[in-house]
């Protein structure tokens, strides 16, 4: 497994995300921003973890779907941690204790492992390779 890597693409993917969900508040098409924002975010969590999974996969297919999903559910949270809950959640009003018990994010949370996963049994696993080895 190349740890580097996965971090790597793993911060790439949450800059992205962070990105989106707060660009889709200045583009107002539902009355309830957050609801809003977190709808956006989930769509955009589909490509954007399949595409950094397709860049992982490029040098290392001997990782299963799940650990690289992991990885990068992890390295979120502790993005979100040190850097979403205090300069945008605080700010307004918010806490963390609300932010990592909400509902939305533990979809989303579920969607990044899954995501993964589905990458994996799409793309990379090969179930003649498992029996040969």
């Amino acid at each position: 497994m190349k740890i580097k890597r996965a971090i790597l693409i793993s911060i790439l993917v949450w800059v992205i995300a962070v990105f989106l969900y707060s660009i889709s508040y200045y583009i107002p098409v539902l009355k309830d921003a957050d609801l809003q924002a977190n709808v956006v975010l989930f769509v955009a969590v589909v490509p954007l973890v399949w595409l950094g999974c397709s860049y992982y996969y490029k040098k290392d297919k001997n990782t299963q779907g799940y650990k690289i999903g992991l990885i990068m559910l992890s390295i979120s949270i502790i993005l979100d941690a040190l850097i979403t809950v205090p300069v945008f959640i605080i700010p307004n009003g918010g806490n963390y204790y609300d932010f990592f018990i909400s509902i939305s994010f533990w979809a989303i949370a579920f969607e990044f492992l899954v995501i993964a996963i589905l990458y994996w049994y799409a793309c990379v696993y090969s179930p003649k390779k498992i029996l040969q080895e």
